[in-house]
């Protein structure tokens, strides 16, 4: 397998948007502890946002936040000339379903417009680049597997090649955002890539998503809420692991790829609360007291997709790519991250 930590050739900063928020936050960590790169971190501070996460970053001159949104298109070209970045994580996004269903707006303006933004600010400041740094730059589009839509319980897993068919507002605005970055590439030569990731879960992660949801619930004697039967199936994904491949991309793949990260972890989600529970019942023990016994299971969601799976065998050729973390390992590390973080708990 490659190594992460080889610094990209002539990579000095990244610009990462949406950097307080779970998956980019965590990247971002990684990235300073592991000195891949000087961080500019431009984040909206929207509901999903915790500047928390990277509050150990305080001291680090070489990591800079600026508040701001994707759909700024002055903000942009102002960080992007300040700044002068070698390239671009775009991980900014609308992402939880449910809000989607009841207020698609924000989605389009932020998943689809803002991404329009950026890219446009972006093309623009990579044309006035010289032939060597245009070379090196790669703008780098952190997506979802929920744009392939839902899989037959025998169906493959989803591949690089398989026919976007989104099912949610969410899954539509990310796979519209998709469709932006690759034009980008096709028509301009803009030197873009594109990721698709299975679902991410580890520390830091807002507490409307399922894992950490379920966690902090428990952890109150609250309900353990279940769509429909629980027999919904998610690829699960360890976040470091995600992040580890995300930069590995950025090294070494070819302009204008796209790639599939998975963690080779199918799911369903009533197991999925199921394996929380047990674990939380001896790491947090109550007498005569079974956190399974909080399951309630509540009406389904409207068009909820039965079943994602990820092939990502495309990255573990090229790539040398495989997650570190199998379910067991990496729930066990999340519940511990959650118990051991109280403060970070009750600020969120």
């Amino acid at each position: 397998m490659m190594d992460a930590n080889l610094s990209y050739k002539k990579m000095q900063t990244l610009l990462v948007t949406g950097g307080l928020g779970f998956i980019g936050s965590n990247f971002i960590l990684e990235a300073r502890e592991k000195q891949w790169a000087r961080i500019v971190n431009l984040d909206k501070l929207t509901y999903a946002s915790n500047p928390q996460n990277l509050a150990q970053l305080q001291d680090d001159r070489d990591y800079h936040f600026i508040r701001g949104d994707i759909g700024d298109r002055e903000l942009l070209s102002h960080l992007l000339d300040q700044y002068q970045p070698d390239a671009i994580i775009n991980f900014a996004a609308e992402t939880h379903v449910d809000r989607s269903i009841q207020t698609p707006l924000n989605f389009i303006q932020t998943n689809i417009v803002g991404t329009f933004q950026l890219l446009e600010a972006s093309k623009a400041y990579w044309d006035k680049l010289s032939a060597y740094k245009q070379e090196q730059f790669r703008f780098l589009h952190v997506s979802t597997d929920e744009v392939y839509g839902s899989l037959e319980p025998k169906a493959p897993p989803f591949r690089e090649d398989t026919p976007y068919a989104p099912n949610s507002p969410y899954a539509a605005s990310k796979a519209s955002s998709d469709h932006l970055v690759r034009a980008y590439c096709h028509t301009y030569g803009f030197p873009t890539l594109i990721t698709n990731c299975s679902n991410n879960y580890g520390p830091r992660q807002f507490p409307e998503k399922l894992i950490p949801l379920i966690i902090l619930n428990a952890l109150h004697g609250q309900p353990l809420p279940i769509y429909g039967d629980g027999q919904n199936i998610r690829d699960w994904l360890y976040v470091t692991d995600h992040c580890e491949a995300l930069y590995l991309v950025l090294q070494h793949s070819r302009v204008g790829e796209t790639y599939n990260i998975g963690g080779k972890n199918e799911q369903t989600n009533i197991a999925v609360v199921e394996k929380i529970c047990a674990i939380l019942d001896d790491l947090a023990p109550k007498p005569k007291f079974r956190h399974s016994s909080l399951i309630t299971f509540v009406k389904d969601r409207l068009g909820h997709d039965r079943r994602y799976a990820i092939d990502c065998s495309k990255i573990s050729r090229e790539l040398g790519w495989q997650p570190k973390e199998n379910f067991d390992s990496g729930l066990f590390k999340t519940i511990q991250w959650y118990l051991s973080n109280p403060i970070w708990v009750e600020q969120v």
